[in-house]
């Protein structure tokens, strides 16, 4: 006995932690710091993958769903890295748009609409928001750190001179190609936020309405009965229209009806958009009511009568001054004092509502300036079916988007924390002045680029600075040319122009209508190139119950609490294993408990290998090693694969499976004896292949782990095999093995399962594992190759081969235990 311990003894781990250390992680993220692991190092010998990181918006704290997004795209770029690319990765934060300053407007109980109307005004305005985002940016880049997310930080957003010069330069570009125009036309427009909004901007949300059947008298006698949710639109009511297969209604065609109340006369045409299994299947088409009246107003060439203003208020004579709700009551009421109402039903419908407050939107009639997207939709169509989806499923949302668009996009709001639209206006000629790009112009408060109007010649305070400013989307949707190094990486930039730089593009899929598609568009009338090769498109984050995060349901899960508790590579592993790339993700803290656990077992294993001589080469394997080295290359292949595809379910799965429940659980046991070899019934041979094959399948697992888990695996690389960090590696290559390897490996799963029935039988009869099992094992012949490790790892007194005579306990896959 005193000789085992003494042999066993010499073998001392480097490794002397057997639980994972929270400042270890600090340590490492201060040592990646200093050795530049989170800047890019363009190497001209590598292809490159720029990735359009999403500018997260830093209205506020990241909930869990929201930082396992980022952590998966960081998985993504350490992939890549150690698949041989250069990959530039920035981080900045998109610090445009309507939160802040909603944030802003309530905080500070300040009416942005009023104060911007002077220069100091906004000015001041816009520093408050300013610097709430400041506040809030820090705490983001502290918790990215903290996860190990190895971005390159830019400290200039969305809202910098840098990023808004690219902007505007894009205006000023697709300005002067014709591609961008001036017009008033009808706009979705938010009362609330006192601006026009996308039709990517527009949700729906359901709600109780009335659904009132008002008659309307014909010119020449008689009446006609029409369902309508409006009733106070009736002021705008232009024509009705039934569907010319409605045969209820042939004898009104061409006839005219008189609006109830206004007495406006109006035509009653057909109409293919009418549904006839709706109301009464005549409808009033209004200027403007939804998107199906503004295309017909349009097709028809009707001139509009305007009920609503920008406030949401009714101007017409009789409802002049009410709000939306006022207004529907009072004219109600008028038509029932008239006899106008027939009756009224209760019903369900879908409002249309701003996708930032909820307000409902409303249809008014606005000058903004449009970028020109009908005449694209072919084109779009063709990248939609032709770029890469990962996965495949999220493709039809871009396609059924695409079909249903039906207006050029409006890209000017009147708000204020975003791009200045660059234009300045002669009061005297009327003429729109663009200037030259290159530089970010501010006309609400800088002086005009000319001495005098360029067109008329017209003094310089003729010259008027525009007041608005783009749409969020605008912006974000060039994001591919800043993270490409537009400003930073002209070489890289100047790649991926030319198709010789990858470009992905990781996002969720509620945003494919808007970030997704914009920046497709935007990207193919600048330059005629497709914007990304790989457009990834992930899950939402969801709670335990499986219903989104939003703080009115109090469900918010932040991370902090649980990187504080398990650590940042428990939650990095939660991320990769909650879901298949696609589909949505639900938080568990037993998943993130199993991460941690996964954490202790890896230290664990290291500290036994590490132990044992590092042997780079042998000569001859043995059996066992050559198994095991098997399982290792068919798993460096998924897991190849995983990353290529850029979802890391099956790769952590794998890594997982086969780093616990076969490489710890089963071959670290049946290969101690003949590591420390303590009786010497093993040759140094058989030992050197055990201390060649331990160390080769650690480093294996840890290589394929470091994009996933990144801290636990660089400690144990820094302390076992490199000063340097594992993360400076490539991703391993299989082991030369000879030509029964795949035969060895399916034997060695008769001999796992083998293990784990007499595992059980020494159980169930309260026998320690490492005590002597008095009995006769027999094994099949093909499994003579493993039979001296198993003897050694079970403590059996003698091992035959074939059946043995009854009576005897059958393990299974012919092995046999005869006590």
């Amino acid at each position: 006995m005193e000789v085992r311990e003494t042999r066993t003894q010499l073998f001392k781990p480097k490794i002397s932690d057997v639980r994972w250390r929270k400042e270890i992680e600090k340590s490492l993220v201060e040592q990646w710091e200093k050795e530049g692991l989170f800047k890019f190092n363009f190497d001209p010998s590598k292809p490159v993958l720029v990735i359009d990181t999403p500018p997260p918006y830093i209205s506020g704290k990241p909930h869990v769903g929201q930082v396992a997004h980022y952590i998966q795209i960081d998985m993504v770029a350490r992939a890549f890295r150690m698949l041989g690319y250069n990959v530039l990765v920035p981080f900045y934060a998109d610090r445009n748009g309507l939160p802040v300053e909603v944030f802003v407007e309530r905080t500070y109980g300040v009416n942005p609409h009023e104060v911007a109307k002077t220069v100091e005004g906004r000015e001041s305005f816009l520093d408050l928001c300013k610097k709430h985002l400041d506040n809030v940016e820090k705490e983001f880049i502290s918790l990215w750190r903290a996860l190990g997310c190895s971005f390159e930080y830019w400290r200039n957003g969305t809202d910098s001179e840098e990023y808004r010069k690219i902007t505007q330069s894009t205006f000023i570009e697709l300005w002067r190609r014709g591609l961008i125009y001036e017009a008033e036309r009808p706009v979705l427009w938010c009362p609330r936020c006192g601006t026009s909004l996308a039709e990517a901007e527009i949700e729906y949300k359901e709600e109780d309405a009335e659904l009132y059947y008002i008659k309307f008298h014909l010119k020449d006698g008689g009446e006609v009965v029409i369902a309508t949710t409006r009733p106070e639109l009736l002021a705008s009511c232009l024509i009705l229209a039934y569907n010319p297969n409605d045969s209820r209604y042939k004898h009104l065609r061409n006839k005219k009806a008189i609006v109830p109340l206004y007495n406006h006369e109006i035509d009653i045409i057909e109409h293919l958009s009418v549904d006839p299994l709706f109301g009464t299947g005549i409808m009033m088409i209004c200027s403007y009511g939804d998107q199906t009246d503004v295309r017909i107003v349009r097709e028809l060439g009707l001139k509009p009568r305007i009920s609503i203003d920008e406030r949401g208020k009714l101007v017409d004579e009789l409802l002049k001054g009410l709000s939306i709700r006022d207004a529907r009551k009072k004219i109600v009421e008028m038509l029932k004092e008239k006899g106008h109402i027939l009756k009224i039903e209760k019903i369900k419908r879908n409002v249309p509502v701003c996708w930032r407050c909820g307000t409902p939107v409303e249809i008014i009639h606005m000058r903004e300036y449009f970028l020109k997207q009908l005449e694209f939709k072919d084109a779009m169509l063709k990248i939609a079916k032709e770029v890469k989806f990962l996965p495949e499923e999220h493709r039809i949302k871009l396609i059924n988007w695409i079909e249903s668009i039906s207006m050029d996009w409006p890209i000017s709001k009147t708000r204020y924390y975003a791009t200045e639209v660059p234009v300045w206006k002669c009061r005297k000629c009327g003429s729109i002045l663009v200037p030259e790009p290159g530089k970010y112009y501010r006309p609400w408060k800088d002086p005009p680029p000319w001495d005098k109007c360029p067109v008329c010649g017209a003094s310089k305070n003729e010259l008027v600075g525009e007041t608005r400013v783009f749409d969020t989307w605008f912006d974000s949707s060039i994001s591919v040319l800043y993270a490409a190094g537009a400003t930073k990486y002209p070489n890289v930039f100047s790649m991926y122009l030319r198709g010789e730089a990858k470009a992905l593009r990781p996002q969720g899929y509620d945003i494919i209508r808007t970030w997704l598609y914009y920046s497709l568009l935007r990207v193919y009338q600048l330059y005629g190139k497709v914007a990304f090769d790989y457009i990834r498109v992930s899950g939402m984050g969801l709670d335990e119950k499986g219903e989104a995060m939003h703080k009115s349901k109090g469900n918010v899960i932040y991370p902090e609490p649980y990187i504080e508790k398990f650590g940042a590579d428990a939650l990095r592993f939660w991320s990769a294993i909650a879901s298949k790339l696609g589909s949505d993700y639900r938080f568990s803290e037993q998943m993130i408990k199993t991460g941690s656990l996964f954490v202790t077992k890896l230290l664990n294993i290291a500290r036994f290998v590490s132990a044992f001589p590092i042997v780079e080469s042998v000569e001859e394997l043995h059996p066992l090693d050559v198994a095991i080295l098997a399982k290792l290359n068919n798993v460096v292949d998924v897991v190849r694969k995983g990353f290529e595809n850029m979802d890391f379910y099956e790769p952590i799965n794998q890594i997982y499976h086969f780093t616990w429940d076969v490489f710890a659980d089963h071959y670290l046991e049946m290969v101690k004896a003949r590591a420390y070899n303590v009786a010497n019934e093993y040759t140094e041979s058989e030992q050197r292949s055990a201390y060649f094959t331990l160390h080769t399948v650690l480093r294996g697992i840890l290589l394929m782990l470091a994009p996933i888990m990144p801290f636990v695996t660089d400690y144990i690389w820094r302390s076992m095999y490199k000063n340097t960090s594992i993360h400076l590696e490539t991703y391993p290559n299989k082991v030369p093995l000879p030509g029964n390897a795949n035969e060895l490996s399916k034997l060695f799963d008769i001999v796992m399962n083998l293990n784990s029935s007499i595992w059980k039988f020494k159980k169930d009869r309260n026998i320690r594992f490492s005590e002597e099992l008095k009995a006769t094992l027999y094994l099949p012949k093909e499994l003579q190759v493993f039979s001296k490790d198993i003897k050694n790892l079970h403590k059996i007194t003698k091992i035959e081969f074939g059946v043995p005579e009854e009576p005897y306990i059958n393990l299974g896959n012919n092995c046999f235990l005869k006590i």
